[in-house]
Parts: C-alpha cells; sequence; structure tokens
C-alpha cells in the first residue's frame, strides 16, 4: 500500500461486471488479487454512494484478498426496481455473495450499507467470515426530517431515500434483536465527534454486537473517503 499526498494509490485496475440476483442486476466492481485462492472482501455503499466511491481504498485492499465493491439496487448502473428497504437490499446481497465467493467473504458496509451488512451477517452467519461497519450506529427513532430532492440528475433513484429514510426515523424495534444475533467478529469504525452520526449510537452498536471491537477516526461520517489510509490500515489489520 502506498500513499500519494495522503490518498492510497491503488495499483489494481477494476473492471465491472453485472450479475442478475432474482431477476434484479446489480453491477459490481471488481479488484482481483494477483495470487490464486485469496480471500474475498465485499464492501457496500452508503446511500446515493455507488462502487466507485470505494476506488481509493479497494485497490489497497486489493493486495490481499480479490474485492467486490457493490451497486446496490437503485444506485448507479445497478436496476432501479422502484421498491427499495433494508430487507430487500439485504436479500440482494445474500444472493450476490454465493456468485462472488465459494465460501464467506469479509463484508464491509458503509452507513446504510452497514445496516444491510448487520442483516446480512445476521441471517446469514455462513456467508460472513469477518464483518466492518463504517460509522454505523444502533437504531433509535428519531424526528423525521425528509431531505428534499436535489436538482439534477442523480446517481441514484430518489424513492430509496423516500422509501428507507422513515425504516432508520422508525426503526424496528427488533433492530436490536437483529444485531445481536451477528456471531461474525466485527470492526466499528466511528467517524468520531465530527460525524453527523451521534457516537454514542455507534457506542451502542459495538455493545451490542457479541464480538466488537471499536476503532475511533476523527474524521466526520465520511470515513474512508476522508481518511483512506487510516481507514484501510485499521481494516487490514483486523483482517489479518
Amino acid at each position: 500500500m502506498a500513499l500519494r499526498g495522503g490518498r492510497v494509490d491503488a495499483g489494481v485496475v477494476p473492471h465491472d461486471q453485472p450479475v442478475d440476483v432474482d431477476g434484479v442486476r446489480l453491477v459490481v466492481r471488481t479488484w482481483t488479487a494477483a495470487r490464486p485462492a485469496a480471500p474475498v472482501a465485499v464492501l457496500l455503499p452508503a446511500t446515493g454512494e455507488t462502487a466507485e466511491d470505494w476506488d481509493d481504498v479497494a485497490g489497497a485492499l486489493s493486495g490481499t484478498r480479490t474485492v467486490h465493491a457493490v451497486n446496490l439496487r437503485g444506485h448507479g448502473r445497478s436496476d432501479w426496481p422502484g421498491t427499495y428497504s433494508t430487507r430487500l437490499f439485504a436479500a440482494d446481497v445474500e444472493g450476490l455473495l454465493p456468485e462472488l465467493a465459494d465460501g464467506p467473504v469479509d463484508l464491509v458496509g458503509h452507513s446504510l450499507g452497514g445496516l444491510v451488512a448487520c442483516r446480512v451477517a445476521a441471517a446469514r452467519p455462513d456467508l460472513v467470515r469477518r464483518l466492518v461497519l463504517e460509522d454505523v450506529g444502533l437504531l433509535r427513532p428519531r424526528p423525521a426530517a425528509p431531505p428534499e430532492r436535489p436538482d439534477g440528475p442523480l446517481t441514484l433513484d430518489w424513492a430509496v431515500v423516500e422509501q428507507v429514510r422513515p425504516e432508520v426515523d422508525d426503526p424496528d424495534p427488533a433492530w436490536r434483536e437483529v444485531v445481536a444475533r451477528i456471531v461474525a467478529p466485527t470492526l466499528v469504525v466511528g467517524g468520531g465527534p465530527r460525524s453527523s452520526l451521534p457516537q454514542d449510537q455507534v457506542a451502542d452498536l459495538v455493545s451490542t454486537v457479541p464480538d466488537a471491537r471499536l476503532v475511533i477516526l476523527d474524521t466526520g461520517h465520511l470515513v474512508h473517503a476522508n481518511a483512506p489510509a487510516d481507514f484501510v490500515a485499521a481494516v487490514l489489520d483486523f483482517l489479518g
């Protein structure tokens, strides 16, 4: 892993591939490891982000493993079917992982991608070797504040925000039980006091997941974008 101007120098050139999961086409960006039979990491982005948002770190991670970054349904060049929830995102990922790896993967999720990763790890422990959650907290009820759609073209179907935001604002009380069922060793990377996510929710998540540890990088909510080298170092130290 090399650094240039505080950024990760990713030497592996990725390629994009469509994968059909129960009739929904998901476009996956892949960095293939040089050595055969390398471990596999799968990266899930936040709301409105795409697989390309992982470019700064995925190449560095691919020095030791094959890396797949996923465009969730309704994002980027994946299908925009018009129906969205964390359960549907998780079902897509559960169907996708066996297409990407022969065994359990290291699953990394940022924000919404982290909530999806929690559902996958809880429901299908056979698919997840280790779990990394980037600035993800235990959901709590909060006042609804629906954002307005920005002008111009977007990288996501705005229905994602309209349908998933209420699920986050008024979460199912069973969320704590979902998180408590995660058995994979888990690293939670918090964004610190500059994050838009209250960090006591991050601490609450860490105390609920049975085998979780916490690393704080004081970068704000966009941890891997604002401090890619530090994020990569923390993840590689955890994944081994």
